[in-house]
């Protein structure tokens, strides 16, 4: 900043005897120095996000910018507690483009309270405009709207229990709701942007298109969900502010407690990364949990905050559907010869899909299936998976058995035609996971009316039980998985009783549960479709 405009700075504090006596030439002066004569980009952007800030607080927008200014003051001036950390949290997430974590708000709020609206919004600006490197992208405040972080999911192809959950529910939510806004996170992780093209159709599961360019929102008065996982710290300290001050609507799609629960299987960092999202998570006003185990883990943790003075979310359970997809003959010959675990492809299939983190319990899989071929059983072993955090020995133990002859593939990834297909020809599906928040293999594997093999307690126990077709077993015990994994081999007329189990189950499909969810997350919450609050006169 300048001397002369030092100066001003000064005269104009030196002016305000109380916080309600606002210098609104001093503001004029500060935008003309500061910001209008730093490049018309830059005053046009500023003007913009006052507008912004005004409309969405259903405030006339004046014309200049000085009184712009003035009149987001006197809003300052006026907010009792809690509003006012409401708009410090707006203006600074407004005028900056990027979202004030709790203690950034706590910081201003009170900076607001000793030194008045003026010094605020001096601090704001000036630190803006002399950031290094900053940029002024277009921003809009969304009011009205039902935004629907889709983060990762719109960075990555793969396809995890999490991300299909996120795919599948947020394309049946958009088919019946064009108006939901798909977000993302600036590369700062430090804001949230309308997703562009191309994400929002790798968020949808949708052919690729051309990039667009990006605009950041800030959600005010609306509805925010989450159906995915978050965990980075810049994400989660931002995310709980936003849920704190948006006076939005929030609910999260509420996966599982392993981190916190089973944290010695989960990789490092993770636990503590997963506490970050529950610290925000206690903001939020409801959760719908994949499962009645996944429910009963988020209510306990609810119960936990009541010696932090908060009550935490409301917890639903909404089980994940059991839909399965018929792939057409070519794609079932396909996965036949591309996924035989012997030369002639006779041998019948045992499939174990998962990642090979050391929750899956794949070893106990491996150990079952080298017992059984060394007492002669023959059959193929088909692990379908991408390796993970501490699966080196396992992805060794695997390949030694290999090595050794052994009839096992494994399979990074699979398409999800070629992964039904492989679910269709399989004999039976191993799963004997020791902790999950539902277990989407296992009702994939029922659904197409394949017997599965898993664990005896939790969303898997709850998910057999739910029409049959599954053997439970005791995940922590080698020779429980082994008996059982021989029986499901060998014992044919029980093969048979479990496939017509399985051939029975009620079918619940995704368009069902994007609903069923959709109307605990947001309910009465629906509104009619986003506004981006602008100027309400000529910016």
């Amino acid at each position: 900043m300048t001397g002369p405009a030092r100066r001003s700075l000064a005269r104009a504090r030196n002016a305000v005897p109380a916080v309600g006596e606002l210098p609104v030439s001093a503001l004029a002066r500060l935008c003309t120095v500061s910001v209008d004569g730093r490049g018309r980009h830059r005053r046009t952007a500023l003007r913009a996000r006052l507008a912004a800030v005004l409309s969405a607080l259903d405030t006339p927008v004046p014309t200049s910018t000085g009184d712009r200014l003035s009149a987001l003051a006197q809003l300052l001036a006026d907010a009792d507690q809690q509003a006012r950390q409401d708009l410090v949290w707006l203006v600074t997430a407004t005028i900056t483009g990027r979202l004030p974590d709790r203690p950034a708000v706590l910081r201003r709020s009170r900076q607001l309270v000793l030194d008045g609206p003026w010094s605020f919004l001096h601090t704001l600006l000036g630190r803006l405009v002399h950031r290094p490197g900053a940029s002024w992208p277009q921003i809009g405040v969304v009011t009205g709207a039902v935004l629907v972080d889709l983060h990762h999911t719109a960075r990555t192809d793969l396809a995890t229990g999490i991300q299909r959950v996120a795919r599948r529910t947020t394309a049946e939510w958009v088919r019946s709701r064009p108006d939901v806004v798909l977000v993302g996170w600036t590369s700062r992780l430090d804001g949230l942007r309308v997703l562009p093209p191309d994400e929002r159709a790798r968020a949808l599961g949708e052919p690729a298109v051309a990039a667009g360019r990006e605009e950041i929102v800030v959600p005010w008065r609306s509805t925010y969900l989450l159906p995915e996982l978050m965990t980075e710290r810049a994400r989660t300290d931002r995310l709980q502010a936003l849920l704190r001050h948006s006076r939005s609507r929030s609910g999260l799609i509420a996966f599982d407690m392993v981190p916190i629960s089973s944290a010695e299987t989960t990789a490092d960092g993770m636990g503590p990364a997963f506490a970050g999202m529950l610290t925000a998570a206690a903001h939020a006003d409801v959760v719908a949990a994949i499962s009645q185990a996944a429910g009963d883990e988020w209510r306990g943790w609810r119960r936990m905050l009541t010696g932090t003075g908060l009550t935490g979310p409301e917890v639903a359970a909404v089980s994940l559907p059991t839909e399965a997809l018929a792939p057409d003959d070519a794609t079932t010959e396909q996965a036949r010869l591309m996924l035989k675990t012997d030369e002639q492809g006779t041998l019948p299939l045992v499939l174990c899909v998962g990642s090979h983190e050391p929750r899956k319990n794949h070893g106990a899989v491996l150990a079952a299936a080298e017992t059984l071929w060394s007492e002669g059983q023959r059959f193929g072993l088909l692990m379908v998976g991408g390796n993970a955090w501490h699966s080196e020995p396992l992805v060794a133990e695997a390949e030694a058995l290999q090595a050794s002859g052994r009839p096992l593939s494994l399979v990074s990834a699979l398409s999800d035609p070629l992964l039904w297909a492989a679910y269709r020809l399989a004999r039976c599906t191993v799963f004997p996971s020791y902790a999950e928040g539902f277990g989407l293999p296992v009702a994939e594997s029922l659904a197409v009316g394949t017997p599965v093999l898993t664990s005896g307690y939790g969303s898997m126990r709850e998910i057999a039980e739910d029409g049959g077709g599954a053997l439970l077993v005791d995940p922590r015990d080698d020779a429980s998985v082994t008996d059982g994994l021989r029986r499901l081999l060998t014992d044919d007329a029980f093969h048979d009783e479990l496939v017509r189990q399985a051939r029975s189950r009620p079918v619940r499909t995704w368009p069902d549960y994007a609903e069923h969810v959709w109307q605990v997350l947001v309910g009465s919450a629906e509104t009619s479709g986003p506004d981006r609050s602008g100027p309400k006169t000529p910016g």
